[in-house]
């Protein structure tokens, strides 16, 4: 048996109507807390579309021992935005223009940002990033990596978060800033775009940014493992099947029901079980300082099969054994 205390998971996309009510309850019933993203149809850029799209998401998650952990979607704000809104969030989610799902109104010039990032390092409000830039599609992490450097020299008090690792740059990035983390997922920890595209295309596979050389998932692993400062985002992204399926496949992999048990799975196939609890809990709230809600998540060591299709979603690892299976949460 395996005890976690409060995991929180730090990047979910939990989307709006139907979906939400289909895919939120899995996150809501393995984690104390969640960073909802948001990136929805019509991007969260103020202080009521927050407020609401937390009411919805606690309405979709009733019954749960569960906090919705809200972001704002990054524009040029005011001082008096910034510190209206800052008690109803945790963050500030900036996302490159075009770079991923509903961005399309991010930054399309990132020096642009520098005037709003200096009022979030004044107001002690983190920075959480897609890190990814303008550029061929295995560059675009590694282009971005300079700019977030020099936000890092230009704002030394501002907390920076890079979303979704999947190079092994950005993890030595990490060393040399003081306040810079970073979250891991669950599939670039296990993926590597051959599993994408070596043999036939598979849909439920992709995800933006992309999986990419077994070298830099070796390194994302090594992180998840030992690195103080990076922790758990699953950016569990769900789409229906219609939409993977289809030409211009939607980019996301769904793997919130799966998330504990496989995360389980790898480290204990690494012999470090005992450090779990740091990669999905402890070391992001100490990096943003949480409190998240008490709640003891209890697994068992019992194989089950992932279920192939969940509503109309089909779920990372889906049809595959999983060695340990979520028993209780209290």
């Amino acid at each position: 048996m395996l005890i976690l205390h409060s995991p929180v998971d730090m990047h979910v996309h939990l989307r709006q109507g139907p979906m939400l009510s289909l895919v939120a309850p899995y996150t809501a019933r393995d984690f104390a807390a969640a960073v909802a993203m948001p990136n929805l149809t019509t991007p969260v850029t103020d202080a009521e579309q927050v407020l609401s799209y937390r009411e919805s998401i606690l309405a979709a998650v009733a019954g749960h021992v569960f906090e919705p952990l809200m972001t704002l979607f990054f524009r040029p704000f005011s001082r008096q935005e910034l510190q209206a809104v800052k008690p109803h969030i945790l963050g500030v989610k900036l996302y490159p223009s075009g770079m991923t799902t509903h961005s399309e109104t991010g930054v399309a010039e990132l020096d642009q940002a520098e005037p709003t990032l200096a009022l979030m390092e004044e107001l002690d409000i983190p920075l959480l990033v897609h890190g990814e830039a303008c550029g061929f599609v295995m560059d675009r992490e590694a282009l971005f990596l300079p700019v977030a450097e020099r936000w890092a020299r230009n704002f030394p008090r501002l907390r920076i978060v890079l979303e979704h690792l999947t190079t092994r740059q950005a993890v030595t990035l990490l060393d040399r800033v003081d306040r810079m983390y970073a979250t891991i997922t669950l599939h670039h920890l296990l993926l590597t775009l051959d599993d994408v595209l070596g043999g036939l295309m598979q849909p439920h596979l992709f995800c933006k940014p992309i999986a990419k050389r077994p070298e830099d998932r070796d390194a994302l692993q090594q992180a998840a493992l030992a690195h103080p400062k990076v922790f758990f985002g699953s950016d569990t992204a769900p789409h229906p099947v219609e939409a993977k399926e289809a030409p211009g496949c939607a980019a996301g992999i769904f793997s919130a029901p799966v998330a504990l048990p496989a995360l389980a799975d790898f480290f204990e196939q690494h012999k470090a079980l005992d450090r779990l609890q740091g990669f999905v809990s402890d070391q992001a709230c100490a990096a943003y300082g949480l409190r998240p809600p008490r709640k003891e998540v209890r697994l068992v060591r019992e194989t089950w099969t992932v279920p192939r299709r969940i509503g109309t979603v089909v779920p990372y690892l889906a049809g595959k054994p999983l060695n340990w299976r979520v028993d209780a949460c209290t």
